[in-house]
């Protein structure tokens, strides 16, 4: 299902499968795009920005080379989404069965569909520009579009969106059932009161965190597949991560389309290391 990496594993993740706590994987995949095209190369730009950095987490304290993660490979996706789906869910599955946490490296969202499918948490965060709320989108009730649509069909109990700015009447609607923090709430009351009231609603129940890149305000970060302004900045989603990655079974980083100077994927190596240092440090888990 997934093949076999050489330069392009992602930095200090040099761990054993068997021996590993946290299993990177990515999915290369982009069929649905809508605007532009390229998220398929984001794994590879982002494992190779990550050996931009230290190992060395200071926040957390945790030192990367140190703690057992293995990166995989990348899945070789099917070209229909549903079956990409399926994929994942298959992978995402294994790598829980055999008691690790799944670290996802996308790929245009419709992936996350498939772990989170996998872990079948209590409760799903996700910080997007996009409601992703579409029943379809170009035909596919898999498309990038859909994604917190379809989870919401699984039976998980809480949604929480963060930094969504973009979206259908009937999307905004629909998401009044759901709990919604869009960006201009960001920017009114600040990430760190939304992340407390976010935690406190999650008490001790599963959770699943999905970071799209395009949250950030494109002007920041500007390679995406669909890029909106106004948004969140860098420092607002690593908070997201450091608050609320150490509660989350799985975690995933997707949508970077490589088409900028490195910043956008720059973001993303650095908020997996952020996610895997304060799991590893603060995590409830064994």
């Amino acid at each position: 299902m997934f093949y076999h990496l050489n330069h392009h594993q992602f930095a200090d993740f040099e761990t054993a499968y068997e021996d590993a706590r946290y299993v990177v994987f990515g999915v290369p995949y982009d069929s649905t795009v809508s605007f532009r095209p390229g998220t398929r190369f984001g794994p590879r730009s982002i494992r190779e920005m990550s050996y931009n950095f230290e190992s060395f987490e200071p926040h957390s304290g945790i030192d990367l080379a140190a703690v057992p993660c293995a990166d995989i490979g990348d899945v070789e996706p099917e070209l229909r989404p549903e079956a990409v789906v399926e994929q994942v869910l298959a992978l995402a599955s294994d790598i829980l069965g055999d008691g690790k946490v799944p670290v996802m490296l996308g790929g245009e969202h419709t992936v996350t569909i498939g772990a989170v499918r996998a872990l079948m948490p209590e409760c799903f965060v996700v910080c997007d520009a996009h409601l992703d709320l579409r029943d379809e989108l170009s035909g596919s009730p898999y498309s990038h579009g859909c994604v917190t649509r379809r989870l919401a069909e699984t039976g998980i109990e809480d949604i929480f969106i963060i930094g969504a700015r973009s979206g259908t009447r009937e999307q905004f609607v629909r998401g009044q059932d759901l709990r919604l923090y869009t960006a201009d709430d960001v920017r009114a009351r600040g990430i760190v009161p939304i992340l407390e009231e976010i935690r406190e609603a999650i008490g001790t129940r599963s959770m699943y965190l999905s970071i799209d890149a395009d949250v950030i305000d494109c002007c920041l970060t500007p390679g995406l597949g669909t890029p909106e302004p106004f948004g969140l900045n860098p420092l607002d989603v690593r908070e997201v991560v450091r608050t609320l990655g150490p509660l989350a079974s799985g975690f995933d980083y997707v949508e970077v389309c490589p088409v900028d100077a490195g910043q956008t994927a720059a973001v993303a190596a650095q908020m997996v290391r952020e996610f895997i240092a304060s799991h590893r440090a603060k995590s409830r888990l064994p």
